[in-house]
C-alpha cells in the first residue's frame, strides 16, 4: 500500500517542502511540536527505517544532517533534536524538532501555525538549505 509520504513526494498530497533531491525529500510536519519541525524521508518505500538498506541510511543522515543545519540557522533553538518514532506512517523517517527544551521533542502539545507561518518557515528553511 502507497504511503501518504510516497503520495507527498508523487505531489499527490501537498506539502511545505523544504528541499528533494533523487533519494530524500524534507517538508514541515503539519502538526508540528514547534516551529520548524521537519520531516526528511527517503524516497524509496520502506517501512521501517532500519530496513533501510545501509547506503541509503548512511545517506538519509547525512541528509538530515545539512536539513538540521540549515534549520538551526533560521529557527531560535538551542539545537535541532531528531527523533525517530515509525508508528504514525508506514514509511521510514525522521523528525527534525529545533528544541529549547525537553518538551519540545516529546510530541505531546501540537502547533497549528497558519498556512502563511508554514510557507514563511519552509522559504526559510529551503533558502539556508540552498546556501549551504
Amino acid at each position: 500500500m502507497v504511503s501518504i509520504f510516497t503520495k507527498i513526494i508523487r505531489k499527490e498530497i501537498p506539502s511545505y517542502k523544504i528541499h528533494e533531491n533523487e533519494d530524500f525529500y524534507a517538508f514541515l510536519d503539519i502538526y508540528p511540536n514547534v516551529i520548524g519541525h521537519t520531516l526528511v524521508i527517503p524516497k524509496k518505500e520502506v517501512d521501517k527505517l532500519f530496513d533501510l538498506e545501509d547506503e541509503l541510511y548512511v545517506g538519509l543522515m547525512l541528509y538530515a544532517k545539512k536539513i538540521a543545519t540549515a534549520i538551526e540557522q533560521v529557527v531560535d533553538c538551542k539545537r535541532v533534536g531528531m527523533s525517530v518514532v515509525g508508528l504514525d506512517v508506514p514509511h521510514a523517517h525522521v523528525h527534525l524538532i529545533p528544541i529549547n527544551e525537553v518538551a519540545d521533542i516529546s510530541f505531546q502539545s501540537r502547533l497549528k501555525p497558519t498556512e502563511e507561518e508554514f510557507k514563511q518557515t519552509a522559504k526559510l528553511i529551503a533558502s539556508a538549505f540552498n546556501k549551504l
